[in-house]
């Protein structure tokens, strides 16, 4: 394991990582949580912690791809050539009847195929009445057949451990038969709104305080992740976060903070967290927004971690921290260590050099060659979020160099 990345005093300008390593940082100091099995219908968004494989084929056995008729004859199968009807087999039916040449059934879509079938000839097809059938059309053999095993066979393997389960993998799992998942296991997450500033109503408003977006920001997030938290709002106050941090780090897996970080009067997060038992991963990434961003880590005596990820206050820094920080964390909790998934596209204007690696919230659009294109919104201020209504992406801008017109940059999509 790497060795954390301390930083010390108020201005370590020099010791600030970068947002690459932070990340590094946070998927080699996580540790995964445990495994737990739960129903199918309760994995949704969860993450595989064992392959696994199909108990059965499928087709479990032979059935008909549509509404039509199984045949049986052993020569070449012309237009006009008739039938004898004697029966009909459904989906869900056992196929207890066995054709001889020159003898067909009704058969749907689904329902097993009957012994001695060469072919099935869709219903579009045929004439029919209730003693024989007639084909108005030629038929290849083996027409509209689904051979049992054709798309899975006993043991295959339907899903690797580390899958995100979707909707989709899920229809899929249980097409197969399986009911069950070993997955790994959600963290519990305690959020920490600190500040003595936040307004409830107009009145508080007026009087000096600001609305709150930051709880609504990071539930929603966890909510769209699939993730219950509990939000806890806390004064700025030393010993009563120093209190919180040691009732929580206990039950906990990760406790997420915003506010508090830096080195002002009244940032107490960092401090209290170091004084209760937590080691410091890393404090301040060469960023913008969200410099001050802490990590650390409190191990516990049974060898299980709470982790403490402190976001800086502002919301757009908050909202960065979600998306890329967050995201990262919850990942590898759950045993995922994979690189955020960033997108490269073009910009479309200039922008100002910064000595610190900006993250801009942009629209990216595709033009009319199919080539996808960002342009930076206005407002883009740590404390400002209006323009989220219009973004559909997160981009990095490199720091110390302007970016010019058509240079490629990184993006990442922004998570609903």
């Amino acid at each position: 394991m790497n060795q954390a990345v301390l930083h010390t005093g108020c201005g370590a300008e020099a010791g600030l990582i970068s947002v690459d390593e932070a990340l590094a940082l946070i998927q080699t100091h996580t540790q995964s949580l445990a495994y737990e099995t739960l129903a199918l219908q309760q994995v949704l968004g969860r993450y595989l912690a064992a392959d696994v494989h199909s108990p059965i084929q499928l087709p479990l056995f032979a059935q008909s791809a549509v509404d039509g008729y199984a045949i049986c004859t052993a020569g070449e199968i012309k237009a006009g050539a008739q039938f004898e009807l004697i029966g009909e087999i459904r989906a869900g039916q056992r196929a207890e009847i066995s054709l001889k040449a020159g003898q067909a059934v009704r058969i749907f879509t689904g329902a097993p195929i009957p012994e001695g079938t060469a072919t099935v000839a869709r219903q579009e097809i045929v004439k029919a009445d209730r003693q024989q059938i007639e084909l108005t059309a030629a038929l290849n053999p083996h027409a509209d057949i689904r051979d049992a095993g054709e798309e899975i066979s006993v043991g295959q393997s339907l899903a690797v451990r580390g899958q995100k389960l979707t909707v989709g993998s899920i229809a899929a799992l249980s097409m197969a038969g399986i009911s069950h998942c070993e997955v790994f296991a959600y963290p519990k997450i305690a959020v920490v709104i600190t500040g003595d500033e936040v307004a409830q109503n107009i009145e508080d408003y007026r009087a000096g305080k600001i609305f709150d977006a930051n709880a609504p920001l990071i539930s929603a997030w966890f909510q769209s992740q699939h993730v219950q938290v509990e939000v806890i709002h806390i004064a700025d106050e030393k010993q009563a976060v120093l209190d919180l941090f040691n009732c929580l780090k206990d039950s906990f897996d990760l406790i997420l903070t915003t506010g508090g970080v830096s080195v002002g009067d009244y940032d107490f997060v960092r401090p209290a967290a170091l004084d209760i038992g937590f080691q410091q991963i890393f404090w301040k990434v060469k960023q913008k927004p969200g410099k001050p961003m802490l990590f650390a880590q409190y191990r516990r005596p049974d060898s299980t971690s709470c982790y403490l990820l402190g976001l800086p206050g502002n919301p757009a820094a908050v909202y960065v921290g979600m998306q890329i920080y967050t995201d990262t964390l919850l990942k590898a909790l759950q045993g995922q260590t994979p690189p955020l998934d960033w997108f490269s596209a073009v910009i479309t204007h200039d922008l100002k050099a910064d000595a610190r690696e900006r993250f801009l919230r942009m629209s990216a659009q595709f033009d009319k060659q199919g080539k996808l294109q960002l342009t930076s919104l206005s407002k883009q201020q740590s404390h400002m979020l209006s323009n989220l209504m219009q973004a559909n992406c997160i981009v990095r801008i490199p720091a110390g160099r302007p970016v010019q017109a058509g240079q490629v940059l990184q993006g990442l999509f922004i998570q609903d």
